[in-house]
């Protein structure tokens, strides 16, 4: 990864704070995206060594995404990674949400993965660089209580799909990410059904996959150019798996398991 220019957007916190270490670590070149400007100026200051651009970014933006890439270009020359991790969560069942909430999970996941790819993808293109969509289990099984969460990322999986058959001939890496549950404020920030921020989180992080080890992942995966990460056994490849050949077991460990949650709609 030395002197590579890679693109990571959510990159103030989580995941796509620690991904912006450990690439700096290895001495990568960055283009950091979020829209808490203050902390990614934090994260700048940490790291001292490391070529860093900072833009802030909403990707539910097209404008702000366009942007983005265009800054990177200036400053770098060239784009070898984009990482788009940059997404937000929600915590509400479809009956009671409000259709703005399934609307701003899209903007901001599926769109914003959308949008920034469209205008990368002619530079990873010229470098036979690695496209990267973090997702998350919830791509590959509903989630209740996060439709909208869960649409969105079934939704990046399959326009990152396509994009790596459309290119299969053009030397494009993609791969398509997916953590199990990962410690992050991703829970903190998300909806509840009227829009609002929940505020806590209704699971014990201390027990969930540290942000820092999934970005090591992240980051292996990519240096080996592989397609698809499945992170975590249980919660990951068994779900995966499940999900193939015993769907209709996995519907009910799936309702038992989120019904456990505090204060669940779901008994």
């Amino acid at each position: 990864m030395k002197n590579k220019v890679i693109v990571i957007t959510g990159a103030s916190s989580g995941i796509g704070r620690a991904l912006a270490k450990e690439l700096a670590s290895m001495g990568a070149r960055l283009s950091l995206a979020a829209r808490r400007t203050e902390l990614l100026e934090e994260l700048r200051a940490e790291l001292p060594e490391t070529e860093i651009l900072l833009q802030t970014t909403d990707v539910s933006n097209e404008n702000d995404c366009r942007t983005l890439m265009e800054e990177t270009i200036k400053r770098f020359g060239r784009i070898d990674v984009l990482i788009n991790n940059a997404g937000i969560s929600m915590r509400a069942i479809f009956e009671d949400v409000d259709l703005k909430v399934i609307h701003q999970l899209m903007d901001v996941n599926f769109f914003g993965t959308v949008y920034c790819s469209k205008y990368a993808l002619p530079h990873l293109l010229k470098t036979k660089g690695s496209l990267v969509g973090v997702i998350s289990i919830a791509g590959y099984v509903g989630l209740p209580g996060r439709t909208g969460y869960s649409a969105s990322k079934f939704a990046i999986r399959g326009f990152l799909d396509t994009l790596r058959i459309e290119n299969l001939k053009k030397g494009l890496h993609v791969l398509v990410a997916a953590p199990g549950f990962t410690a992050s404020e991703v829970r903190q920030a998300a909806l509840t059904n009227d829009g609002s921020q929940q505020g806590e989180t209704p699971r014990d992080e201390s027990k969930m996959m540290s942000s820092e080890e999934c970005a090591h992942h992240i980051v292996r995966a990519i240096q080996k150019r592989k397609r698809s990460l499945i992170l975590t056994f249980t919660e990951g490849k068994l779900t995966v798996f499940l999900g193939k050949f015993f769907p209709a077991l996995l519907d009910r460990f799936t309702y038992s398991h989120m019904a456990k949650e505090p204060n669940s709609p779901f008994k």
